[in-house]
Parts: structure tokens; C-alpha cells; sequence
């Protein structure tokens, strides 16, 4: 399990998470973007997180391409899956380094339509 890093997790931080397996006691490493650290982390420690996986996949709608993987941690082509969050307890979150700033809006326009839909059904 990862350990909790001594840097606190801010928005727009690529870190790395070890989730387990649904069906297995092992647990698999994947880097996930931070895209909100609610009030009262303090007290509950929590993040809300989205997947980051290989561009390889079949694309999603309102995937997001990340432009430039220098700084990013990364190395292999990813995209962010913004129909992909998940809350997390910090403490299983190990930061890796951050989005580069020119992928942030498509970021945050792509997720509030994603949140949109699912707060009108």
C-alpha cells in the first residue's frame, strides 16, 4: 500500500494510487489526477480523484489527451477519464507531480458536463 506522502495533495496533482482488485487480495498501481480537496480534509482526509489510464484504450466521451508528458510523472501517452471519479483517503495516495497547465480547462469544462448529466437524471 502506498503511504501517505508528507506533502498535502492540491488540485491538479498527478498521483499515484494502489486500488485494489475486485476479485483478488493483490492491489495494482494507477495514477489518478486530484481535482478537488474538499474543506475539512484535515478531519477526513479525502480527495476526489480522476483515472488516468493509457491513450491505448478505446476513447470515452469527454476524455481529456494529456498534451505534454514532461513534468507529469507519467511515461506512456494518457489521457484523463473525466467520467472516472472516485473519493479517496489520502493515505493510500503517493503525489508523482502535476497536469500541465494548458490541459486544466479542458479538464474542468469536460468534467462539469459530465456532472451536469449526472445531476439533471
Amino acid at each position: 500500500m502506498a503511504t501517505q506522502s508528507a506533502e498535502r495533495p492540491a488540485v491538479w496533482d498527478i498521483v499515484r494510487v494502489d486500488l485494489p482488485y475486485a476479485d483478488e487480495a493483490t492491489t495494482r498501481r494507477r495514477p489518478a489526477l486530484v481535482v478537488a480537496v474538499p474543506d475539512g480534509h484535515d478531519d477526513f482526509a479525502i480527495l476526489w480523484v480522476l483515472m488516468i489510464t493509457s491513450a491505448r484504450h478505446a476513447p470515452w466521451p469527454f476524455d481529456v489527451t494529456i498534451s505534454d508528458l514532461g513534468g507529469t510523472g507519467l511515461s506512456h501517452a494518457s489521457i484523463v477519464r473525466t467520467a472516472k471519479i472516485a473519493v479517496l483517503d489520502t493515505g493510500l495516495t503517493v503525489r508523482i507531480d502535476e497536469l500541465p497547465a494548458r490541459d486544466r480547462t479542458r479538464v474542468r469544462e469536460n468534467l462539469s458536463q459530465v456532472l451536469c448529466f449526472v445531476l439533471q437524471a
